[in-house]
């Protein structure tokens, strides 16, 4: 890969985080989306195969929230019925 390229792909993935961390979501979205064409325009068999399953690793994302989901209200609900309690108890030095 030449030089300029990597140029390229450094400073506006660089940009676009910089861009998302502060709030300006459409400018991210357009630097990253420059980022990942230059990457596909150097590796294009590697993109082709990535779209094609695409659709799996989203599921697998949304499956890994979902779990992450139902833990969260398992450990509110167990935070419920025990009440206050086990926070103080956590605060209390032995």
């Amino acid at each position: 890969m030449q030089n300029w390229k990597k140029a390229l792909i450094a400073g506006s993935a660089t940009a676009a985080t910089v861009m998302f961390l502060k709030r300006k979501h459409s400018v991210g979205v357009l630097l990253a989306g420059v980022a990942a064409g230059t990457i596909a325009s150097e590796y294009p068999r590697e993109f082709k195969r990535l779209r094609k399953k695409l659709p799996d690793y989203i599921e697998l994302g949304r499956n890994v929230l979902d779990v992450a989901s139902r833990l969260g209200e398992r450990l509110a609900d167990a935070a419920e019925g025990r009440g206050a309690s086990w926070y103080d108890a956590l605060r209390r030095r032995p």
